[in-house]
């Protein structure tokens, strides 16, 4: 205590704005041997933030997602009171599994007086998705004036999303979805190439030669799917693939 006092004493004769400010830290319950002896709430903010980084920038890395991030961690309580740790601090996610949406980070000290703190934090992970610019009945094919390619915050779609606009275009919705609304892989199904009644050219190989008859489809169905068809000219019933609008093909 006398070598504590005698040394404040000293730094308040050298600074006349040290010998204002100390006293007033004091009123406040600091001081310098308090601070030195605590990890502040900024220390376990600024790890916590610097963990998040890396771990957000490996996740997109392996992931090969092409996207911004932001990070907001939590305000901690002021009033929080942890020994200064004399190690490293370590970090860890504590969930969920990818840093993506609301994360809890576990910041610890190993050292000669350890302890723990679980510090809460938001990830943001923006890019663009597709969304409906007009509304879509059921059943109805999506074609590339009926989506727009806009940026989302993907932690918050939570039942999926479609980054790829080819994997929405010339599908068929499963529900009817009003404008403004990301779509979901959910909501798409693909379209039938070929519908039940529809005529079709039946394509038919056999070595170096090619046969094409009209045929008349007994079943609908999607590209690349099997389904009935039957030969007009001969009338026999056989089974074909799906290989474009109106078109199917037999096996030979």
């Amino acid at each position: 205590m006398n070598a504590l006092t005698t040394l404040s004493r000293r730094m308040m004769a050298k600074s006349p704005f040290l010998a204002g400010v100390l006293p007033a830290l004091g009123l406040f319950g600091y001081s310098t041997l308090h601070a030195a002896q605590l990890t502040l709430p900024e220390e376990l903010i600024g790890a916590t933030e610097g963990f998040l980084e890396f771990a957000v920038e490996d996740y997109l890395e392996r992931s090969e997602i092409p996207a911004r991030h932001e990070i907001q961690v939590n305000a901690l309580d002021p009033r929080l009171r942890l020994a200064a740790c004399d190690s490293d601090l370590t970090q860890r996610l504590e969930s969920p599994a990818q840093p993506v949406g609301r994360v809890t980070v576990r910041v610890s000290c190993e050292g000669s007086t350890p302890w723990t703190v679980f510090v809460p934090a938001q990830v943001r992970i923006f890019r663009p998705v597709a969304v409906l610019k007009t509304p879509l009945k059921r059943d109805s094919v999506v074609g590339p004036a009926d989506i727009a390619m806009i940026e989302q915050d993907i932690g918050l779609l939570g039942r999926g999303y479609i980054a790829d606009p080819d994997q929405a275009i010339g599908r068929k919705m499963t529900r009817p979805l009003q404008a403004d609304q990301v779509l979901t892989p959910a909501m798409l199904q693909l379209a039938e190439s070929v519908r039940r009644g529809d005529q079709v050219v039946i394509a038919a190989r056999a070595g170096g030669i090619n046969v094409r008859v009209q045929g008349e489809a007994l079943s609908a169905g999607t590209l690349g799917q099997q389904i009935s068809v039957r030969n007009l000219s001969s009338q026999r019933v056989v089974r074909a693939r799906v290989i474009g609008p109106g078109q199917v093909e037999v096996e030979m």
